[in-house]
C-alpha cells in the first residue's frame, strides 16, 4: 500500500455510505435502492440542447455521497461511483447516445476553492463519462472568474443573480462551432448550468448539453 493510500483511508475510510459495508462508497445492495431512470426526457431550453441526469436527487445515500464529493477534501474517488450511476443510465436506455464528437467541459471551480478542495468534482466526473463516451474533456477552457457564495446557502432567486457573469471562456477558438456536454454533479435550479451555457453559446459554441448526476426537480418545472 502507497503512503498517499494510507494516508486517505486514514482520512476518508473507504465504507458503503448506505450499510458500511467495507472497500466500497456504494455496494451493489445499495446501489440497487437508487432509481435509475431507464428514460430521456427531451429537455428543450432555449440556452441547453439537452439535459441528462441519472437519477433524482432525494435519495438518502446519494445525497450524502455527493455533499461529501462536493465539500470534504480527498473525496475525490467518490466521483468513480458517482459517475457509473450515469453509466448505468445510459446502458439502460433503449435509445443510444453517441457523444464521442462531443467537447467534455466541467463546471470550474474559483482559485480559491480549488486550492481548499484540492480538486473539481465536476471535472472528475467528467473525466470518466468522456472516456466512456471515447470523447476528449477540456478542463481549461471555461473558468469561473471569482469567488461567489455557495449556491447552496442562497433562496431559488437569489442563485441566478449570484452566477452572473462568473464564467469566462478562455481560447474561444478551441469550442467555436464545436458540441458541448457541461457536466456538473447536480441539477436544482439550473442557475450554474444556464449561465455557463450561456457563455459558452455567446462563444460560439455549436450545442451545449448539459449532464449531471442527479436532478432535483421535474425537467418540465424549469422550461423556459
Amino acid at each position: 500500500m502507497s503512503i498517499k493510500k494510507f494516508l486517505l483511508d486514514l482520512i476518508l475510510p473507504k465504507f458503503c455510505f448506505g450499510c458500511k459495508k467495507e472497500n466500497t462508497y456504494l455496494c451493489e445492495d445499495c446501489l440497487a435502492t437508487i432509481e435509475i431512470f431507464k428514460e430521456h426526457k427531451k429537455f428543450n431550453h432555449k440556452i441547453l440542447d439537452d439535459l441528462f441526469s441519472a437519477t433524482d436527487y432525494k435519495h438518502p445515500i446519494l445525497k450524502k455521497m455527493i455533499f461529501s464529493f462536493k465539500y470534504e477534501p480527498f473525496a475525490k474517488e467518490i466521483g468513480k461511483d458517482l459517475a457509473n450511476l450515469l453509466k448505468i443510465h445510459f446502458l439502460l436506455l433503449n435509445k443510444k447516445f453517441d457523444f464521442s464528437d462531443f467537447l467534455f467541459l466541467p463546471i470550474p471551480l474559483s482559485k480559491k476553492r480549488l486550492r481548499w478542495r484540492g480538486f473539481n468534482q465536476a471535472e472528475e466526473l467528467a473525466k470518466e463519462l468522456a472516456a466512456f463516451f471515447g470523447a476528449k474533456i477540456l478542463n481549461k477552457v471555461l473558468i469561473k472568474e471569482k469567488e461567489t457564495k455557495p449556491q447552496v446557502t442562497l433562496p431559488e432567486k437569489e442563485r441566478k443573480e449570484n452566477l452572473k457573469g462568473v464564467f469566462k471562456v478562455k481560447n474561444p477558438e478551441l469550442i467555436f462551432n464545436k458540441k458541448i456536454v457541461l457536466v456538473d454533479d447536480v441539477f436544482t435550479t439550473g442557475a450554474t448550468l444556464f449561465e455557463a451555457g450561456k457563455v459558452l453559446k455567446e462563444a460560439g459554441a455549436k450545442k451545449v448539453v448539459g449532464m449531471v448526476v442527479a436532478i432535483a426537480k421535474p425537467k418540465e418545472d424549469m422550461i423556459k
